[in-house]
């Protein structure tokens, strides 16, 4: 069978930008990874693949919804497929096990629960394996938004099997983890990493920080407006992320109130209810689904017209996976994330009590939260950081629609005066090290009073009252910038309390610049279409990520490298923040390192002259 052939058999008329490229890669290499964003084309990736070379090509996955849909699509195709799941009966399993045997079917989906079934495994030994796909790869990696031990064993099953060709696939996977999968799977070094499709120029993407529900409220309204027009329109449907279940049965509620077709899906209904949310929102019964990130993976529609986040997810990789679900259809579509006061300390506090054993995993996930609250506070172009923060192409200098590109002042603020500024509040910080919260360290910047404070004998400091001219509210949304910069963190207990960082003892005494963009004075109130201002000018804020910078690329090589020789995973030996601030300092000697995030003593020990060699090289 030709390329054109099994092209016109999946029902497509020519490729997607990147995709045969893609094909072609893997036919040629025998391995690849690729990531490709939410609903840009990966599963042809392996589906036309398999249909050219011999044998029955498998498909890990670990949704069976999912694995269900596309076999199902393959089948109207004329494609022989299967997939194999624990909802199977037992009589129908064996019959697709006897079959796939046989070698009737040309893809097989199978969980990565089932690849150490010892039935499975005497299966596959007979079976004639041509490629080995790897679905949501990024699954592998502890290093990521969505780990799953499962997939850990998905490596040593590769290596038993030996098959010719293996691919990885993933909508979203930063460089550090990029680097992870190849490790985990045993792929060699030199395999291509293939980054293609990241920009979406249709979607219009908008964050705002509210203060309450009934301002969160008219943010919803406001939006839902803007992509539905009005209820039972039908002109496509729209998806509502809550952060808890009761949430998404609450704004559920109060939409239907509002005359729209709603319904909820989250982890806590049956399975029963949870397929009938999910079937109405497929046929278009509803306008409007709202539920927990448990909805969404695998769901195939293409005229979701907007996505709003009621509170930030995890992570950008989360957030860019969730509103990719938007405007697949290439049409117009928006994402709106709304952020409050109390998203910081609580995200905090979710990761101390989730139990992870590794300090460094924990403290990992701490900051991919923080570059998320970075990408809210705004800055740059929407689009642009993100395109830059998963070091993929596409950068225009300015999406032009986004709210940050829309919305900027045409004036910064004062250099001096930012600076003096965040010194003043982070002397706060430090001089309540990890005794009181947040609105202790406002209080104690105006001079408010406050008997904690006169208790602590804090009233008679230096710091009380620097910037008594400051409005609380204005000087609370500073410190959560200080937050987000890395200068500022918080204790994990149920009261979290503000502790400075190493970062921002730095700030304090000059060793390290203060670039933060401050808030503005007056915050605004939400508006469907954010007003064009002209002369717009570029704030004074570092940017998130350059990662397309060579000697970024040459040290994540000695990091993979340093990783499989020390027999740990990259985030080991450094993660990409790390990278990016040796990239940016070029320190020449093992002291200079120390001044690196996340270099500490043990790291240097062992990684440093390895990655000064690497620097020197690059000078």
């Amino acid at each position: 069978m030709e390329l054109t052939e099994a092209l016109t058999q999946l029902g497509f008329d020519e490729f997607r930008p990147g995709q045969r490229e893609a094909v072609e890669m893997l036919l040629e290499t025998g391995r690849l990874l690729l990531v490709a964003p939410t609903g840009g084309g990966k599963s042809l990736t392996y589906q036309l693949p398999a249909l050219l070379l011999p044998g029955t090509t498998l498909v890990i996955s670990p949704l069976i919804a999912l694995m269900q849909d596309q076999v199902e699509a393959l089948q109207r195709k004329g494609v022989a497929a299967t997939y194999l799941a624990a909802t199977l009966g037992y009589e129908e399993m064996v019959r697709r096990q006897r079959e796939l045997a046989q070698g009737n079917f040309k893809l097989a989906y199978v969980a990565p629960e089932r690849l150490f079934n010892p039935g499975f495994q005497q299966l596959v030994q007979r079976l004639e394996c041509p490629l080995v796909a790897v679905d949501e790869a990024h699954c592998i990696s502890e290093w990521g938004h969505d780990f799953r031990p499962e997939y850990l064993q998905i490596g040593t099953f590769c290596q038993r099997l030996r098959p010719p060709r293996i691919l990885a696939c993933t909508a979203t996977a930063t460089p550090v983890v990029r680097d992870e999968i190849v490790a985990r799977l045993g792929l060699g070094d030199d395999t291509p990493q293939f980054v293609r499709g990241f920009a979406r120029p249709n979607l219009t993407l908008r964050a705002a920080e509210v203060s309450g529900k009934s301002e969160r409220s008219r943010h919803v309204d406001s939006l839902l407006a803007e992509a539905l027009k009005r209820p039972g329109l039908k002109q496509g449907t729209a998806i509502i992320y809550g952060p808890t279940r009761r949430s998404t049965e609450e704004e559920s509620a109060r939409l239907a109130q509002r005359g729209w077709r709603t319904t909820f899906y989250h982890a806590g209904l049956s399975g029963d209810l949870r397929a009938t949310a999910q079937r109405s929102f497929i046929s278009g019964e509803v306008d409007v689904v709202v539920a927990t990130n448990a909805f969404g993976m695998g769901i195939d529609r293409s005229d979701v017209r907007g996505v709003v986040h009621l509170a930030p997810p995890g992570s950008i990789e989360a957030y860019y996976q969730e509103v990719g679900r938007a405007g697949r259809d290439g049409e117009e579509a928006f994402g709106l994330l709304l952020t409050g006061p109390g998203d910081l300390p609580l995200r905090r506090r979710l990761l101390e009590q989730d139990g992870a054993a590794n300090p460094d995993i924990l403290e990992h996930k701490w900051n991919l939260f923080l570059e998320l609250m970075r990408w809210i506070e705004g800055g740059s172009c929407r689009h642009d950081a993100i395109l830059r923060y998963f070091g993929a192409d596409g950068a225009q200098g300015g999406c032009g629609k986004c709210d940050v590109c829309l919305n900027l002042d045409a004036t910064g603020d004062d250099e001096d005066r930012v600076e003096t500024l965040v010194r003043q509040a982070l002397c706060g910080v430090a001089r309540l090290h990890g005794r009181y919260g947040l609105g202790a360290a406002v209080k104690l910047l105006r001079g408010d009073s406050d008997p904690r404070l006169e208790r602590a004998g804090l009233h008679r400091v230096p710091t009380y009252g620097v910037l008594r001219d400051e409005p609380a509210p204005w000087l609370t949304r500073v410190m959560r910038r200080l937050v987000t910069a890395g200068w500022v963190s918080f204790t994990g207990d149920d009261r979290p309390r503000v502790l400075l960082t190493g970062s921002g003892h730095d700030v304090i005494h000059g060793r390290a610049p203060a670039r933060v963009l401050l808030p503005p004075k007056q915050r605004k109130r939400p508006s469907p279409e954010p007003r064009r201002l002209k002369g717009r000018a570029e704030p004074r804020l570092v940017s998130l990520h350059d990662e397309q910078d060579p000697l970024f690329e040459s040290l994540r090589g000695a990091r993979l490298a340093m990783a499989r020789n020390a027999g740990v995973p990259p985030y080991v030996v450094a993660s990409d923040r790390t990278l990016r601030d040796l990239a940016a300092t070029r320190p020449t000697s093992r002291d200079e390192m120390y001044q690196i995030y996340g270099m500490g003593p043990s790291r240097v020990k062992r990684f440093g002259e390895r990655f000064l060699s690497v620097i020197r090289e690059e000078v």
